[in-house]
């Protein structure tokens, strides 16, 4: 056992299991249909993700490793903390290019990754520990639309949220989280938040919709998490994937759509829920961001946004924003 890792529990088995029944009687129980994308990510889920993060057609995850590449040492001396809390960590790997500038700069002294996953939490602990000698790791399992009031709160910090998953939350849920944000940060306290450029729909879709069927598989998985956790019968192979462009809202909307005819059953909540040809499932929105729409999001969330940068070709901005009283 490693002295300068502890993990914290906030979202056990049971809370987790609740929470799914709680998620799909809501989202199936009543039209029109929907499924939150956190249910993607179990185990066969995350390394689908993984697979996507690599092909030509997905964008954001290099471009925002551009732009986190190009303005961590001046976020590391802009902000002068030393404790770096990230959001949705996972297994940590672009963070590494941010906690390397804290290094550098001499200032890095606690990392507390915050995650659904405990075994994520731990491995990407121990990479870490032995990356650097001298971090003490704070991890916390929980889910950040509930538990952010469990951050440690000592010691000035920087709070990142990466990856664009604020384009997964529709304007009033996304307001409603940037403010649990500023409510969990001091005044002073910073804010470091991914997010991805509108940009031509073309380039949207096809990184949804990738001609290799990554994408659709890691979008069916839900159906698969829900057969295997709640005892459900979908019919994996009647449903297909939907990538589209919402030129209104400015978000993709990734769906799964009905092939045929059913009646797809959930014992562990007591719900049946029929399908006709052509109905779907929202399982997730991706919105995407212009630099002035986002700034004022920011600002009526209660912070001031002091730094901005984007990767070379302009596709992904970072943002860096300060808690005002």
């Amino acid at each position: 056992m490693n002295d300068r890792l502890t993990v914290e529990v906030h979202l056990g088995h049971d809370e987790l299991a609740a929470s799914l029944r709680a998620d799909v009687r809501h989202g199936l129980g009543s039209r029109p249909y929907s499924l939150p994308p956190k249910w993607f990510y179990d185990a066969a889920g995350s390394e689908l993700f993984d697979q996507i993060t690599t092909l030509a057609e997905y964008y954001p995850t290099e471009a925002e490793r551009a732009a986190l590449t190009g303005c961590a040492a001046e976020v590391a001396r802009t902000t002068g903390v030393g404790t770096v809390v990230e959001l949705g960590s996972g297994s940590s790997d672009k963070t590494r290019v941010l906690l390397d500038a804290f290094d550098r700069a001499g200032q890095l002294r606690r990392y507390v990754p915050f995650d659904v996953s405990e075994s994520a939490l731990r491995a990407a602990g121990d990479g870490l520990l032995a990356r650097y000698p001298d971090l003490r790791v704070h991890g916390l399992v929980g889910d950040f639309d509930r538990h952010l009031g469990r951050l440690p709160d000592d010691g000035n910090r920087l709070l990142a949220f990466l990856g664009g998953t604020i384009g997964n939350y529709p304007p009033v849920p996304r307001a409603r989280l940037l403010g649990q944000m500023a409510a969990a940060l001091r005044t002073g306290e910073w804010l470091l938040l991914g997010t991805d450029l509108v940009k031509d729909p073309i380039r949207l879709v096809a990184a949804y919709d990738d001609p290799g069927g990554v994408t659709a598989a890691f979008n069916l998985n839900v159906l698969r998490v829900v057969n295997r956790e709640l005892g459900a019968d979908f019919d994996v192979d009647s449903f297909r994937h939907v990538a589209r462009w919402d030129a209104g809202s400015e978000w993709i909307e990734m769906r799964l759509r009905a092939e045929r005819a059913m009646t797809v059953r959930v014992p562990a909540i007591g719900l049946e829920v029929p399908f006709a040809p052509g109905d779907e499932v929202l399982t997730e929105v991706s919105a995407k961001f212009r630099r002035d729409g986002i700034t004022g999001e920011l600002t009526d969330a209660g912070f001031e946004v002091v730094g901005w940068w984007t990767d070379p070709a302009g596709d992904f901005a970072l943002s860096l924003s300060r808690r005002v009283a």
